[in-house]
């Protein structure tokens, strides 16, 4: 959700913020923690061995000082091995921890899955069609995701995905958003390949909104913001009240300023589906990819989302995947798959004609 509203660079920006301000505490406590005993140890075994060393001047020299007495402060001497070690530990814990922050680092600069090409190509808008040509996509030889899976979307319609889990129909919006490449075919924006556009750019162009709403802890108005953040006031309400949410949200103690919790728990299910619609309008992509995304509500919260969707979705091209088949009969065009393929496609009253697959989906969910 992150990539797909090219909102990394803000969030990074505040990771590294915290993370520096918790960095800078954590050492400056660690180094207090772990240096103060031995550190204090340490000084006041040199202390002693002043002491010692000015003692044993004192028999050699002059027999000021008696043989036993020396004996003593040598005997003191053996308290700095003590402090000694304890610093040594201490070097070792802090080396630790830096072996720790090298492993925290690369973590953070893991490689991407999904390079640019050294020259780019620039992109703006969707002039014509989306095409997906011929495309192959698996994690290993034995593990097919998709074969041969070909499909256009031409600028302004709307195409619904169907099929039982683990057909390909999740896979097929992330290779659209470009968070894995394909391992075989072509994904095509107006005859070049999305390998070839800058990427974000191209993610520019796209909208996401999945069976998840992904929300952050902050308020509500910075997670609709986050899809367009030069927007004003006034266009973020807009969108809000697009979506179906400028109701339940001027009704909150803080409006638009209420912080919603990690991942919007203080909100209901259909509530964060509208945030996150919201967050989509305001951004207002050519291309939209829903992901199941009343899927897990209610009946009369999907009402509210249903009706959002709509709006979202009129006049922009569209891929739905879909779980409640209801929710897509008014698609231009409908693609039944299963294991990776596509068995059938069409209307929705031309699929339900043949009786196939479509057919049989649709009679189960009337039934239950």
């Amino acid at each position: 959700m992150i990539k797909i509203f090219n909102a990394d660079k803000i969030l990074k920006n505040r990771f590294n913020e915290t993370t520096t301000n918790w960095q800078n505490f954590a050492i400056d406590m660690s180094r207090k923690r772990e240096l103060a005993s031995p550190m204090s140890e340490f000084l006041g075994s040199i202390t002693i061995l002043i002491i010692t060393w000015y003692a044993g001047t004192q028999i050699l020299e002059d027999q000021t000082m008696k043989p036993q007495a020396f004996l003593v402060f040598i005997g003191m001497f053996f308290q700095i091995l003590d402090p000694a070690k304890k610093l040594s530990s201490a070097i070792s814990s802090i080396q630790g921890g830096m072996a720790s922050l090298e492993r925290v680092a690369e973590v953070l600069d893991y490689d991407l899955k999904v390079e640019e090409i050294a020259e780019p190509v620039s992109i703006s808008t969707l002039s014509n069609q989306i095409e997906f040509k011929n495309i192959g996509f698996y994690y290993d030889k034995d593990n097919v995701i998709l074969k041969n899976f070909s499909l256009i979307i031409p600028k302004g319609k709307t195409i619904a995905l169907v099929g039982q889990s683990g057909s390909g129909k999740t896979t097929i919006a992330n290779l659209l958003a470009r968070f894995y490449d394909v391992n075989e075919g072509q994904i095509l924006i107006d005859g070049v390949d999305i390998k070839h556009l800058k990427l974000k750019e191209y993610r520019q162009l796209l909208g996401m909104v999945t069976q998840e709403s992904v929300l952050f802890n902050d308020s509500i108005y910075n997670n609709i913001l986050m899809g367009k953040p030069e927007a004003t006031k006034e266009e973020v309400v807009e969108a809000a009240k697009i979506a179906n949410a400028d109701s339940f949200i001027t009704n909150l103690p803080e409006g638009y300023d209420s912080n919603i919790g990690d991942d919007g728990n203080k909100l209901s299910g259909g509530q964060k589906q509208r945030v996150s619609i919201a967050r989509a309008v305001l951004k207002n992509p050519p291309v939209m990819i829903l992901d199941e995304a009343t899927s897990a509500l209610d009946t009369e919260s999907e009402r509210f989302v249903q009706d959002a969707l709509d709006k979202m979705m009129e006049n922009r091209t569209s891929l739905v995947i879909a779980h409640r088949l209801s929710t897509i009969q008014k698609a231009d065009w409908i693609v039944v798959m299963e294991k990776g393929i596509v068995v059938e496609q069409g209307t929705h009253h031309d699929l339900i004609a043949k009786k196939g697959m479509y057919h049989k989906l649709v009679e189960l969910q009337n039934f239950d």
